[in-house]
């Protein structure tokens, strides 16, 4: 109700296998804290920020280090355990062409 003046704040409902989110579902998102946020950013620089980060982990944004560590070690393993996850906790994607 306070936006544009407050940032918004992004939590992930499906858990995610993922360095910059928390067990809770709260995402590592500097551009919607307080300190950087300004009252001209557009919700689509929000979304296209988010996705970017959810598609490539930044070692610099991170909430759960062990994930980031065995991503930076041990990326084989970590990408394994995530599709684990993603199997055990995501619903299937719609097919877009109806299929």
């Amino acid at each position: 109700p306070h936006h544009p003046l407050v940032p918004p704040r992004a939590t992930l409902r499906t858990p995610i296998y993922h360095p910059s989110v928390d067990p809770e579902g709260r995402v590592c998102q500097p551009l919607t804290t307080h300190e950087h946020w300004a009252p001209t950013t557009r919700a689509v620089q929000v979304l296209q920020d988010l996705l970017l980060l959810l598609d490539s982990p930044d070692p610099q944004r991170v909430l759960r280090p062990d994930l980031a560590w065995e991503l930076q070690e041990c990326p084989e393993e970590f990408w394994h355990r995530a599709r684990e996850h993603t199997q055990l906790h995501a619903e299937p994607r719609p097919d877009p062409a109806g299929r």
